[in-house]
């Protein structure tokens, strides 16, 4: 595990309801995760997220994950959970615009400490965003007491790679991306392990390295007036971040950073 004992949650409260926040959705859209909308249905396809059932989405966000899920698994039901009041007020006001809010709500909370029933879920959803949580190993607990016996954790998540970083790349990586720590795919499984889940899926999506390009191409070629409208026509702060960006693609290309796949079942 690399570390930025720095970064905490008000941090990533601060990007997500400001201009930090915006402009990730700019470049990928409502669903701000790698991939979009096929990497959220190769995970519901690996995590045989069955229609009729009803999931739970730690940091879910503005919600983009469970409207998904709801309109094209036709999950019976979703709760999200998030820190963030603004993207709370704002995945409920979208849900609302789709017809989704009786099969989608929000709790503003602590993804480690829900405060939800155990055993309830037929499965706990995520999408590149427990890299935002500091305690993994007490999100993964939670996530265990959620589900139901033999149900199911499913996830993707912006993880170190084969090749370690250095910690001079690993300190601005997590300091750029607001990440307090960032874990290798054999840390969540063995996490999952301790919680008692098996783990059936744990792998490399690859879709990093092929995805910065596009989010590269996008604010350089296509949405750079509406990235500079975002943070203020900053030139400087605009070249920042795409010198950052830049130096991310780097860690893809070299395997450094990946987006990992994991499905767990929990003991039944």
């Amino acid at each position: 595990m690399k570390l930025a004992p720095q970064i905490h949650l008000s941090n990533v409260q601060a990007v997500y309801a400001g201009p930090e926040g915006r402009l990730w959705e700019l470049l990928m859209g409502e669903q701000i995760h790698i991939g979009g909308f096929q990497s959220s249905m190769d995970l519901a396809h690996r995590g045989t997220i069955a229609a009729g059932s009803e999931g739970v989405d730690l940091c879910c966000c503005s919600g983009a994950g469970m409207r998904f899920l709801a309109r094209f698994i036709n999950v019976a039901r979703m709760t999200g959970v998030d820190a963030t009041p603004a993207m709370v007020q704002l995945g409920r006001r979208r849900c609302a615009d789709e017809g989704l809010a009786e099969r989608v709500s929000f709790v503003e909370g602590n993804a480690c400490d829900t405060g939800l029933a155990s055993g309830h879920f037929h499965f706990v959803w995520g999408e590149d965003a427990w890299c935002y949580v500091e305690d993994k190993a007490k999100l993964i607990a939670e996530a265990a007491r959620l589900v139901k016996p033999q149900g199911k954790i499913v996830f993707t998540d912006w993880m170190e790679g084969p090749s370690a970083m250095s910690e001079t790349e690993a300190a601005r990586f997590l300091a750029f991306m607001k990440f307090p720590n960032i874990l290798a795919i054999g840390e969540y499984k063995s996490l999952l392990e301790t919680n008692g889940c098996l783990v059936r899926v744990a792998h490399d999506t690859r879709r990093f390295a092929l995805y910065m390009p596009l989010y590269l191409d996008m604010i350089e070629k296509q949405l750079t007036f509406d990235a500079l409208k975002i943070i203020g026509f900053d030139a400087a702060l605009a070249q920042n971040l795409v010198c950052e960006m830049r130096f991310i693609e780097s860690l893809a290309e070299a395997g450094k950073i990946i987006q990992g796949l994991v499905v767990a079942e929990k003991a039944g």
